[in-house]
């Protein structure tokens, strides 16, 4: 991906060279595969579990800092320039359907961090807290999504990964996200899945708008950089995680989509740059 000779956003806080001794709610075991799996890309779904967090976040701590590392400056740089490209792209598309875009920040860190939807570690995954309108990540994800859950790698996943988030923001600016959560109120667990799965695919539809407009007006993409975000959007579908970990495919149980989908929702804003034709919730495929 082509992404140097950006401007310097002032929506990134770098919080990586800061760390906290003490208590790690949800760092490993149970506890953080749990979370890590029901949060995968999960966008707003940890509003919800922050309850559950708070309950591991007894004992004080005493902050750390140190000095980031040269690697960990430039991958800051690289994340400022994603950064900045979806702000550019999301304003844009805002101005050309007569809306006003407001910008998220993004927080990068390490190991843990304070969220305005609670305590979350680095088990949580990437994810977008509506609270706050913040989206927060830990840049080592990405090891263990290639190690772990099988996906190619490579800079542009990363820029899916973020661009999906961004979308469950563009999902609370446009009341998708409260219409949603309402919705769900009263509902079957089962029924209520299907709507987050709905929730998940249009932020992966977001992705790919996001990358029609930006290749549009940065040429930003390199051989290989789309079917490395198909590579992640395919590690992380329900299907393909359940046959992982428990060997069976549960889809009442589905919360992101399969595999399949969420690599149809990415090409299919990809390709048409239009989210008028991101309606998952009638038309999930």
């Amino acid at each position: 991906m082509k992404w140097s000779g950006r401007r310097e956003s002032g929506n990134m806080d770098d919080r990586r060279g800061m760390g906290s001794s003490g208590k790690v709610i949800a760092g490993g075991g149970v506890i953080g595969v749990i979370i890590l799996l029901i949060n995968l890309f999960g966008g707003s779904d940890l509003q919800n579990l922050a309850p559950v967090l708070e309950q591991f976040n007894n004992g004080s701590e005493q902050t750390t800092e140190r000095e980031l590392t040269a690697e960990e400056k430039e991958q800051g740089k690289f994340m400022n320039a994603l950064l900045v490209d979806n702000e550019d792209v999301w304003t844009k598309i805002f101005q050309e359907n007569n809306l006003s875009y407001v910008e998220p920040q993004m927080v990068l860190f390490s190991d843990r961090v304070q969220t305005g939807c609670g305590t979350a570690s680095a088990s949580s995954g990437p994810f977008y807290c509506p609270a706050d309108q913040k989206v927060y990540m830990d840049l080592r994800f990405f090891d263990e999504l290639k190690s772990k859950f099988g996906a190619q790698g490579g800079d542009f996943a990363v820029a899916y990964v973020l661009a999906h988030e961004i979308g469950h923001h563009v999902q609370t600016l446009m009341g998708t996200s409260g219409k949603v959560r309402q919705m769900q109120e009263g509902m079957s667990q089962s029924q209520a899945n299907k709507l987050s799965v709905a929730l998940e695919l249009q932020a992966d539809f977001y992705a790919g708008v996001w990358t029609h407009y930006n290749q549009k007006m940065n040429q930003i993409l390199e051989e290989g950089d789309i079917d490395e975000a198909l590579s992640a959007a395919n590690a992380v579908g329900d299907d393909a995680i359940q046959n992982r970990v428990q060997g069976e495919v549960v889809p009442d149980s589905f919360t992101h989509g399969t595999s399949e989908q969420r690599k149809y929702w990415f090409m299919k804003g990809y390709k048409t740059g239009d989210i008028r034709q991101g309606d998952t919730f009638n038309n999930a495929r």
